[in-house]
C-alpha cells in the first residue's frame, strides 16, 4: 500500500485546496505501465471515498488534457515574446548560495533542466529571479503556482473542462520529498477561475499573494509531521514534477 495526495478546488471555503491523502495499492516499477496502474489504482480508491472524477496531472495521465497540463508540456509566455516551457522556466529562475539563476536552462528540455547537476549542488535555494526581478521562497509554492496559472491562463478551452473535475492529482509527487506540485496548481486555478480572479492573479504575483494570504492555505505533511503554513518559516525547495 502506499498513499499520495488528491487535490480538491475549495469554492466555497477558508481554504484555496484541500489536500487528501489517499492510501491504495501500489504496483512497484518505475515503467509507465506501472505509473498508470498506480493513477489507476489511486483514482478507484478516491472514487470509494466519494471523489470522483479525478484527473491525473502528469505526463504519466491516461487523459490528453492532463498530460497538456502537465509542467513539461505547459509553455509560459514570457514579457519578451518568448514561449518556453514551464519546467525549464521554474528551474531557470533558481537563484541559489553558491550561484545561479542558471538562465541557460530555460532552452533546455524541461527533463534535461530539472535533472541539471547545478541545482543540486549550489548550495541552499534562497530566491527565485525571472524577468528582471526577484521573487521569494515565501508563501511556500506561490512562485511556482503562479508560473502555473500565467502558463494555463490562455487556454481558455481548458476551463471549462476543468470545471467537471472533483480533485487532482500527480502519481509523482510525494509530499515527503517535494513541496510544488502541479495538481495543486491546477486545483488552485480552477478555484481562483470560479472566483473571477484568475487573470488578475495572473498578471501580478503580488495581487496572487494578497489572495492567498485571505485565504487560509496549507501544505499538508504526512505521517505525523505538523500542518505547514505556506508562510511563516522555511522548508527546502524541490524540483517539480512531470
Amino acid at each position: 500500500m502506499a498513499q499520495r495526495p488528491v487535490f480538491l478546488p475549495c469554492k466555497g471555503s477558508d481554504t484555496l485546496v484541500e489536500e487528501r491523502m489517499i492510501s491504495f495499492l501500489w504496483h512497484k516499477g518505475m515503467s509507465a505501465a506501472q505509473k498508470k496502474k498506480n493513477v489507476a489504482e489511486l483514482h478507484r480508491a478516491a472514487a470509494d471515498l466519494g471523489i470522483a472524477p479525478v484527473l491525473e496531472v502528469s505526463t504519466k495521465s491516461e487523459e490528453p488534457l492532463g498530460r497538456r497540463l502537465s509542467a513539461f508540456s505547459l509553455k509560459i509566455a514570457l514579457r519578451d515574446g518568448r514561449q518556453e516551457s514551464l519546467e525549464s522556466t521554474f528551474q531557470s529562475s533558481k537563484v541559489f548560495e553558491n550561484g545561479g539563476p542558471f538562465t541557460d536552462l530555460l532552452r533546455a528540455e524541461p527533463r534535461d533542466a530539472k535533472r541539471d547537476e547545478r541545482l543540486v549542488s549550489s548550495g541552499k535555494l534562497v530566491s527565485f529571479q525571472l524577468e528582471g526581478r526577484s521573487y521569494p521562497l515565501e508563501p511556500k509554492t506561490a512562485f511556482y503556482d503562479w508560473l502555473y496559472l500565467r502558463a494555463v491562463t490562455p487556454h481558455e478551452e481548458y476551463l471549462r473542462r476543468l470545471r467537471r473535475y472533483a480533485a487532482f492529482s500527480d502519481i509523482e509527487f510525494n509530499p515527503e520529498r517535494s513541496l510544488n506540485c502541479q495538481a495543486r496548481s491546477c486545483a488552485t486555478f480552477v478555484v481562483l477561475e470560479s472566483q473571477g480572479l484568475v487573470a488578475e492573479c495572473a498578471r501580478s504575483f503580488e495581487r496572487f499573494v494578497e489572495v492567498l494570504t485571505q485565504r487560509r492555505a496549507e501544505v499538508h505533511v504526512p505521517e505525523g509531521g505538523e500542518q505547514l503554513s505556506l508562510f511563516p518559516g522555511s522548508q527546502s525547495e524541490e524540483n517539480s514534477q512531470g
